[in-house]
C-alpha cells in the first residue's frame, strides 16, 4: 500500500529529529467504543415495506387516484 503525504512529511521530520507527533496520540483500546444495536422488528418491517417500492409510482401508497371525479350533467 502506498504512503500517504502525511505520513511521509511525519518520516521525514523523524529522520531530521523534529519530535514525533505519533508519540502525542493516546492510547487506543482493544475493543470498540461505539455502541451497537440489533434493528428492532418495527425497523425490520419498515425496511421490508419499502425495500422494493417504486418512488415514482404513486399509486403503490394505498390512495386509489389523485383526482376526484366530480359527476356533471349535460343535459
Amino acid at each position: 500500500m502506498a504512503k500517504s503525504k502525511a505520513r511521509k512529511k511525519r518520516a521525514h521530520l523523524a529522520r531530521n529529529g523534529v519530535r514525533d507527533v505519533s508519540l502525542s496520540r493516546g492510547a487506543q483500546p482493544s475493543f470498540s467504543t461505539h455502541e451497537r444495536m440489533t434493528k428492532s422488528k418495527k425497523d425490520r418491517l419498515q425496511n421490508i415495506k419499502h425495500k422494493k417500492r417504486n418512488p415514482y409510482d404513486h399509486y403503490s401508497d394505498g390512495r386509489d387516484s389523485f383526482f376526484v371525479q366530480q359527476s356533471c350533467s349535460f343535459l
